[in-house]
């Protein structure tokens, strides 16, 4: 059995005028996150973790931001490119056990959706999605409402899977 961990971590900072999407789902906020897809941190931090638990490099190598292309991409289609890359590859998703770094907004009435949503996206059970958010008890850039940051780990599986 040949196993491969990986681990992912994004950040974004807030921006005026644009919704919040957060493990592919609409967060109401009053603000969303900046940058050149959607912004999505945590599924950008899911990205990371399964690219680099199958040595295929990093989010900024496979969507450039410099490409037109990616402009204001829904970062499900992204994760939906990843998951069949690293399958071509022969990995499997064991699970992926993610966490959400901000102040605000309060993230558990979302998160239960955010994790059937990304479960859809990879073609895994529910339950081997796990979505948590904290925060940083007002320290650093997310304490200060500056931004959210996500860190992901994930579990691969080369070869056949057994049910």
């Amino acid at each position: 059995m040949k196993l491969r961990v990986g681990q992912g971590l994004d950040v974004h900072r807030w921006i005026e005028g644009r919704s919040l999407m957060l493990g592919g789902i609409h967060v109401p906020n009053d603000r969303g996150l900046l940058g050149h897809s959607d912004a999505d941190v945590l599924l950008h931090a899911i990205i990371d973790a399964l690219l680099g638990a199958a040595g295929l490099g990093d989010i900024g190598r496979l969507f450039p931001d410099t490409d037109p292309n990616y402009a204001g991409i829904d970062s499900k289609i992204l994760l939906a490119t990843v998951k069949e890359k690293i399958q071509m590859q022969g990995w499997h998703i064991l699970n992926v056990d993610a966490t959400i770094i901000c102040q605000r907004p309060k993230l558990a009435p979302y998160m239960p959706d955010m994790a059937k949503t990304i479960a859809a996206i990879l073609g895994i059970d529910v339950t081997t999605v796990n979505v948590k958010a904290t925060t940083t008890e007002k320290l650093g850039f997310t304490g200060r409402n500056e931004g959210v940051a996500s860190q992901v780990v994930v579990l691969l599986l080369a070869g056949a899977v057994a049910d």
